[in-house]
């Protein structure tokens, strides 16, 4: 280790291997003083035959860092390497070792520094990632390409603004999405999201729904023809009796569960490009046709826009239905102060094996969202599993 002014200094980097060619001034080492960093250079040209020093080691004047196989007659080698020192000595005086305008030091080796120097890049902008954040090659060049790429996104903003190729135009939110917005933004900052996904099979559930709106078609006593998310509500009442936790809230202070003994389900809908949160009030004690008639009703005074407040509150629960739509899965926001909600997507034709063969089958995607302080995993599991063991045989519902 040859005298660079410095009594002792720490080896943040080795430049060489054993067995490695060097050549005369090739870096060998970077060490890192309290003040400056600095990469060692080779007196000599030769072969690494040992290396003596690991990254971390402290080291003084004299000490031994490597030995090599020296190639024949080295001339002016020991003058060679103090001119280099100094020209290295000299460049980090004037990069110096405090670089960024809050005067806090930057750790990076000369051949960064360097880098840095040639692309016009200040080192105190630059993000290290290395140890001690110590700014490595990727980080400048990682810099570098985000500069590139801020570069070419103000050059098309301003090429935006000066033709009229792009044009924009500024929508005024309704009330009522800047309500449900404003509303949907403070459940999901509050509220700990987690999203349990399940698909389930209802072939069986499909033929019965046909089957039943075949027998009732000419029954003029009925209004309409039962659709899957009926039986969905009606599957999903019938869950939250055996799972109560998730027909609850939490009070104001976060410290109690408010258990309730209604079960009122609300039903998320599209109309006319607005969110409508229509509650069917007291589920468990309605049949299917009932439900359907209802919701029907509801949707119809939703489309006219004759909604009160009491059509779409005191609900306990919400279903998310997109099924109409498209998609797989979903993370449906809670409706808070409720706990839990599901999404319904679209169900598909898909292959399922039963045993032995694939078998064509109606596959309809689930998404409960819940609220982790209320609710853990396992029961959200166990929940969306009956869900979806009610909806692959709705025999099990009289059970």
């Amino acid at each position: 280790m040859p005298d660079i002014g410095v009594d002792e200094v720490e080896i943040i980097e080795i430049l060489v291997n054993v067995d490695e060619k060097i050549q005369i001034e090739q870096g060998l080492i970077t060490v890192e003083g309290e003040k400056t960093s600095m990469e060692i250079p080779s007196p000599i040209s030769g072969v690494v035959k040992k290396i003596y020093i690991k990254i971390g080691d402290k080291i003084k004047t004299s000490s031994i860092i490597m030995m090599c196989n020296v190639d024949g007659h080295q001339n002016n080698i020991e003058q060679k390497s103090k001119n280099l020192l100094k020209k290295e000595s000299k460049q980090l005086k004037k990069d110096s070792f405090f670089q960024s305008e809050q005067n806090i030091p930057i750790h990076a080796t000369p051949v960064v520094r360097r880098l840095a120097r040639i692309l016009n890049i200040k080192l105190g902008n630059v993000i290290g990632t290395g140890p001690k954040n110590r700014i490595l090659k990727q980080d400048i060049e990682l810099y570098k390409n985000n500069l590139k790429v801020n570069t070419l996104l103000k050059n098309n903003a301003i090429h935006a603004n000066d033709t009229k190729t792009f044009q924009t135009e500024k929508i005024e939110l309704s009330s009522l999405q800047k309500s449900v917005g404003n509303n949907l933004h403070q459940n999901w900052i509050n509220i700990p999201h987690v999203t349990q996904f399940d698909e389930v099979d209802i072939t069986i559930l499909e033929k019965f729904r046909q089957k039943y709106n075949d027998e009732k078609k000419n029954d003029k006593s009925v209004n309409s023809r039962i659709t899957i998310l009926i039986f969905i509500i009606k599957v999903v009442a019938y869950a939250l009796e055996k799972f109560p936790i998730f027909n609850s809230s939490l009070t104001a202070n976060n410290t109690q569960i408010i258990l309730k003994k209604y079960i009122n389900i609300g039903v998320a809908i599209d109309v006319n490009n607005e969110l409508f949160v229509p509650v069917l009030k007291n589920v468990n004690k309605k049949n299917v046709q009932q439900l359907s008639d209802e919701l029907i009703y509801i949707l119809e005074r939703a489309r006219q826009k004759k909604l009160n407040t009491s059509d779409m509150t005191k609900g306990s629960f919400t279903i998310s239905n997109l099924g109409g739509i498209g998609g797989s899965w979903f993370s449906p926001i809670i409706n808070a102060p409720e706990v839990a909600i599901l999404g319904i997507s679209k169900a598909k034709i898909k292959p399922l094996w039963n045993g032995k063969e694939f078998l064509p089958a109606l596959i309809l995607p689930l998404s409960l969202s819940y609220d982790h302080r209320v609710i853990n995993g396992a029961e959200a599991a166990r929940f969306i599993t009956l869900i979806s063991k009610l909806l692959s045989d709705i025999h099990f519902l009289i059970m």
